[in-house]
């Protein structure tokens, strides 16, 4: 079989999916020069691309590690297990030669070869229909500019790669690291490409688990906050970009407002198909052992039964008490959220956002809880930091009261007057934080909300206001500015130390 490449040098092959959009056909069946016959196979090809968000070491609901667990959030206690290696990324004291972050960046850049292949080879299909290739096209595109950018966040310059790559000598060239502008300008690209399409608004008007405009809008509009907020130049314009892609997207909702759907229905197992928050998910098949979720019975700690039939002997989802600290005293979220395990050899919070204890799942915990990339609540609240970075506070702040108020909470007027609020909060950039910490918990959004809101030595002194008593077993001493970028792994690095220079600080 004639081997194609990514960047840089990783031998890998194209996946594809059966069209139940989630079991996947052996990868090796087919030749990929062999495989871009029919409409079908095009299909089966964008499938596959999907289906590569689904591992946990690309996007999919164990990706924790890679994001929550970088924040004050989450983070694991056992400083000892697999060598140390997952406690690094909480304690600030992650390596290049950390075999974790290796997989990740690796199984993020099979993601964004598969959508190569499939914008390299599609040409060569005859289609009956143009408008099913253009809306090929824009999916593949939407895939490949939310990879890239969930890798931009975290890297920094990156080796760009926009078509298949098939032999050591075109990968040798294109493995050196281009500059973020450039990495985001080729974000920004697809995701117009992909907005400029014949795609549905909803993924109800298409298939659940598929991109949307609505979809796209929010990313789009994410996008051009984060560039505004990171970025020197052109701020004023990313922000209104921001704020006209998120309003976009939030103009597409099919509800009203956002306490007509409550809390809990958001992450029921039985709403998933149906839920209006929703803007795109992963999926998982319930009961079936290969596709199912395992995200409930993980976070589960031993000595409960909320989240999962399946009988846990570990502490499951670790909560910080910094989290816990941070839900106001009779937010309705908190107790869907986290729970206090009483068994002695627990003795902590543990999360219980994520549930299925149903006779489907059973007792070997093979839930049916999809993985919510994308959500209203999510597109609100970066509506709502859009609109203030714009210095349109009482738009900004009228967002923020909606989700305040589903969850049971006074408004942001009201609540300036609750001294401990108000300290605590003292700006409506800290308040809008505080909301999309608690509201989107254990989602990971929380690293990304605080990178785009804080340069390196303003995250440094954020992270060094806490209590070390409140933050557990890694070691807030540890952080500094190099922190803000993960390392490029060192496997990578070796293969061309000037091309594919180092972070600082690593």
């Amino acid at each position: 079989m004639k081997k194609r490449y990514i960047v840089p040098f990783l031998l890998l092959s194209l996946a594809s999916c059966k069209e139940d959009f989630l079991n996947q056909l052996d990868p090796n069946a087919v030749v990929v020069e062999k495989f871009f016959e029919t409409e079908n196979d095009v299909l089966l090809a964008v499938n596959g691309a999907y289906q590569a968000l689904r591992s946990g070491n690309n996007l999919g609901e164990s990706s924790t590690l890679f994001s929550e667990e970088r924040s004050d959030n989450t983070g694991r206690d056992d400083n000892q297990s697999n060598a140390g290696e997952p406690f690094q990324f909480n304690d600030f004291s992650i390596l290049p030669s950390n075999s974790y972050l290796k997989s990740h960046w690796a199984n993020m850049y099979d993601g964004i070869a598969r959508c190569n292949t499939i914008l390299s080879r599609i040409d060569q299909v005859s289609f009956s229909n143009e408008d099913i290739k253009k809306r090929y096209l824009a999916e593949t595109k939407f895939l490949r500019g939310l990879l890239y950018f969930h890798m931009v966040r975290k890297f920094g310059d990156l080796p760009l790669a926009t078509v298949e790559v098939t032999n050591k000598e075109q990968a040798r060239e294109l493995a050196y690291r281009q500059p973020e502008a450039a990495i985001y300008e080729h974000i920004v690209k697809d995701l117009t490409e992909a907005l400029d399409s014949n795609l549905p608004n909803t993924q109800w008007e298409y298939a659940v688990g598929r991109t949307s405009k609505a979809a796209i809008n929010a990313i789009l509009g994410q996008v051009y906050l984060t560039m505004g907020s990171t970025m020197t130049d052109n701020k004023t314009v990313n922000f209104q970009n921001a704020e006209n892609h998120l309003a976009a997207s939030y103009a597409m909702r099919t509800f009203g407002k956002l306490n007509e759907i409550p809390y809990e229905q958001v992450f029921d197992v039985n709403s998933k198909m149906t839920c209006k928050e929703l803007v795109f998910q992963v999926q998982y098949l319930q009961g079936d052992q290969n596709y199912s979720s395992s995200i409930a019975r993980n976070n589960q700690a031993r000595g409960e039964t909320i989240n999962s039939r399946y009988p846990s002997t570990g502490i499951g989802g670790n909560v910080k008490m910094d989290l816990v600290n941070d839900y106001e005293s009779s937010d309705l979220r908190k107790d869907f959220s986290i729970k206090f395990a009483e068994h002695p050899q627990v003795s902590d919070w543990f999360i219980t956002k994520f549930r299925d204890n149903s006779d489907a799942s059973g007792s070997q915990g093979w839930g049916g809880n999809d993985w919510i990339l994308i959500r209203y609540a999510d597109v609100m609240l970066l509506l709502a930091e859009a609109k203030m970075n714009l210095g349109k506070e009482a738009e900004a702040v009228a967002l923020l009261d909606e989700v305040r108020e589903r969850a049971g909470l006074p408004s942001y007027a009201a609540s300036r007057n609750i001294p401990v609020y108000n300290t605590k909060y003292p700006t409506l950039k800290d308040a809008i934080l505080h909301e999309r910490r608690v509201e989107l918990a254990f989602e990971n959004h929380r690293w990304f909300d605080l990178i785009r809101n804080y340069d390196a030595q303003g995250l440094v002194n954020y992270f060094k206001t806490k209590s070390q008593a409140d933050y557990g077993n890694a070691q807030l001493s540890n952080i500094s500015t190099k922190d803000r970028y993960y390392p490029i792994p060192f496997d990578e690095y070796q293969l061309d130390p000037t091309r594919m220079y180092q972070n600082p600080g690593y």
